[in-house]
């Protein structure tokens, strides 16, 4: 992790209506680091992470994501950033080798790099053997890991992760925090949200959200100090009641 800042949000707002989704928050993330985003459903998540991905606009207050204005340069951002929903995103009907052409391509890869690419990450999860395999046969846990390869093929700075690990047994679930501690010691910044308290322990900073609002911010072991709490769910708890 460095001192680089790569997400800076300040007083970000998004109403619908008279609801107000995200509440004034202010957040800064550094270049390599791990950001835990928890909270409820309903916490506005969703909502901020559509937004710092370039997908939805603010209705007010700044926010930066790898150099670029979210309102000026949506594009930009997306150019620069990955993304693994919740709900699995490749295509069951494709082998791997053409989710990762498909993908490559859409990022703008030469065929050349898309090839590279494909090897190096299906290496990595020794999975190129594979490679002619029908999505659709494999484990969801095989899935899971091939789609954050997919994110992360060309280089992004930032990798938004939408409860990647939902429904995956935890020795898998171990595995894809490996690979996302690999992504972010190749300076890649994390930004994850899970409904996995556990995970949030893995992550160097964690931000907690109540009705739109940050209502805790910080490393994991100094917000336990803090609230007075053995663990983050602890803290979730006591932050949901409230």
């Amino acid at each position: 992790m460095t001192n680089e800042t790569i997400i800076n949000v300040e007083n970000l707002v998004k109403k619908f209506g008279s609801f107000v989704a995200n509440d004034h928050l202010i957040f800064s993330v550094k270049k390599g680091e791990i950001l835990g985003f928890l909270g409820a459903n309903g916490a506005g998540k969703t909502t901020a992470m559509k937004i710092l991905s370039g997908i939805s606009s603010p209705t007010s207050g700044k926010v930066e994501v790898a150099g670029f204005d979210a309102v000026r340069h949506p594009e930009k951002i997306k150019q620069n950033i990955g993304y693994m929903s919740q709900k699995f995103s490749l295509y069951d009907d494709l082998t791997i080798r053409e989710n990762f052409r498909l993908y490559g391509g859409i990022y703008g890869l030469s065929r050349k790099m898309i090839r590279t690419r494909t090897e190096e990450l299906l290496n990595r999860l020794d999975l190129f053997e594979y490679r002619n395999r029908i999505l659709k046969d494999l484990p969801l846990g095989w899935k899971q890991k091939l789609a954050f390869s997919v994110a992360i093929m060309h280089h992004p700075k930032v990798v938004f992760l939408d409860e990647p690990t939902s429904g995956v047994d935890p020795v898998t679930r171990r595995q894809f925090w490996e690979l996302i501690y690999e992504a972010a010691d190749e300076g890649k910044t994390i930004f994850v949200t899970t409904h996995y308290m556990d995970e949030a322990e893995y992550c160097d900073t964690v931000s907690m959200m109540v009705a739109g609002k940050i209502e805790a911010f910080g490393k994991p072991h100094e917000l336990k100090e803090r609230f007075e709490v053995e663990t983050i769910n602890d803290l979730f708890i006591k932050l949901a009641r409230n």
